[in-house]
């Protein structure tokens, strides 16, 4: 019996040897680099060690492209998307060529919910590559996510990878990249119900805006508000809105309904209706447009604006002509107001943005100019739209910053704005406006 369990005892332990012999001669196959060994570490599913080891590597050479690339996939696939940012951007901005950096970059933006960030590196990426149907699928799932306003927890099917010639030998292992990716993917969904907060869909939307304007001559200052309540639904956004204004000593309340109806994913409108008995509103505003998505990321709308006071009544054709390029948004916008023997009259505003994180977080900047009927409560949106029932020369400029903080879903949105205008009742002569406003929106 003794001697029985000795050979047992013995079979074992040279098992576990030849196994632990099999092991070293696996870990030693992959080529002796460090760069070889981290990588045969992170797709055992040894994340921490491999991350190490590729630490000290990159802080002795930085100049070794494939450790900072594996090093910032495991930032990534750990959600430290800052960090793997700064990795990716270092060794994109030193090698344009790199498709498989390319990719975990556009992919660690969209791990992150940074649909405009990963929209911009997928552009930059086609622009250098030229086409790749993996960057392709990538900037198609991102421009879905900015159209829809909606970011979903998970991240894009990871489920293609590609596998090129390391410099320092050995081919990757291609499988293996996807089942790890899968990994990724999987852990991420699990690490989205723990964070109920940052993750959750929010359809609904209560905004707040008080804006004030001052002039330089004749007029009083003037004080705009509203509060809306937006509400996301399968058909599109629904946003009933009560605006009030104190003009030239005059108190007057507006109710506004907005529509954005979603027809597919290339075609989707924006309807208004708006209804006051105030003195300074008019009594009744309709409006729409009709938007397409066309290729090569640009987008058309189509419109009018129809305003009916109690002695006139206003037609105004708008179109506008959007592009999305990088992190920016450009959209040059027309209002066409026709008027019989041929004294139609013209003006414009161009509108860009640079997006951050998200298609809520941006900066941007307005310019218009040209000759638009004069009726200060006409407003379409943010932009000016009228002023009264002559027609006036005006040129105007306004600077928005929208952000949420990090720890909160809420939007803070500050607006300013200056103006040069056309006194209606003295041809020829010009005053200044200033307009400063701040909107604060509550999401649940």
């Amino acid at each position: 019996m003794i001697l029985k369990k000795q050979l047992y005892t013995t079979i074992f332990l040279h098992l576990f040897l030849c196994w632990g012999w099999a092991q070293d001669l696996a870990y030693q196959s992959t080529g002796g680099s460090i760069y070889e060994k981290a990588h045969y570490l992170a797709f055992e599913g040894n994340l921490s060690s491999a991350k190490k080891l590729l630490e000290e590597e990159t802080t002795k050479n930085g100049t070794d492209t494939d450790a900072s690339a594996l090093l910032a996939r495991i930032y990534s696939w750990e959600g430290n998307h800052a960090e793997a940012r700064k990795k990716f951007n270092r060794i994109i901005s030193e090698e344009r060529k790199n498709t498989d950096v390319w990719i975990s970059a556009v992919k660690n933006e969209l791990y992150a919910n940074n649909d405009a960030t990963a929209l911009g590196l997928a552009n930059k990426a086609l622009f250098y590559l030229g086409q790749n149907r993996e960057i392709e699928r990538l900037k198609e799932l991102a421009v879905q996510n900015i159209r829809n306003k909606k970011y979903p927890p998970l991240g894009p099917n990871v489920g293609i990878a590609t596998s090129k010639v390391s410099k320092k030998g050995g081919k990757r292992n291609k499988k293996s990249l996807e089942a790890s990716e899968k990994v990724v993917a999987k852990e991420k969904d699990e690490n989205a119900k723990k964070k109920p907060l940052e993750e959750k869909e929010m359809n609904n939307r209560i905004g707040i805006m008080n804006s004030f304007m001052v002039f330089d001559k004749v007029y009083e200052p003037m004080v705009f508000s509203n509060i809306s309540y937006r509400r996301q639904t399968l058909a599109g956004s629904i946003i009933p809105r009560i605006n009030y204004n104190n003009r030239l000593n005059k108190h007057g309340i507006q109710y506004d309904l907005d529509f954005y109806p979603k027809f597919s994913k290339r075609f989707y409108a924006y309807l208004n209706y708006g209804y006051s008995n105030a003195s300074i509103f008019p009594n009744h505003k309709v409006g729409g447009d009709l938007y397409a998505n066309l290729p090569g990321a640009f987008e058309f709308s189509a419109g009018a604006r129809y305003i009916s006071f109690e002695t006139k009544n206003v037609t105004v054709i708008t179109n506008s002509l959007g592009h999305y390029r990088g992190n920016y948004y450009f959209s040059l916008r027309s209002y066409i107001t026709p008027q019989p023997n041929n004294l139609t009259r013209i003006s414009g505003n161009l509108l860009v943005r640079k997006y951050f994180r998200d298609g809520e977080n941006f900066l941007g900047v307005n310019v218009g100019m040209g000759y638009s009927p004069e009726l200060r409560q006409l407003r379409d949106g943010d932009e000016l739209l009228a002023e009264t029932l002559l027609y006036i020369e005006s040129q105007r400029m306004s600077l928005q910053y929208q952000f949420t903080p990090k720890k909160s879903p809420n939007i803070y949105m500050a607006n300013l704005g200056v103006a040069r205008q056309e006194l209606s009742f003295d041809t020829g002569n010009f005053f200044w406006s200033v307009t400063a406003g701040i909107t604060y929106s509550v999401k649940f």
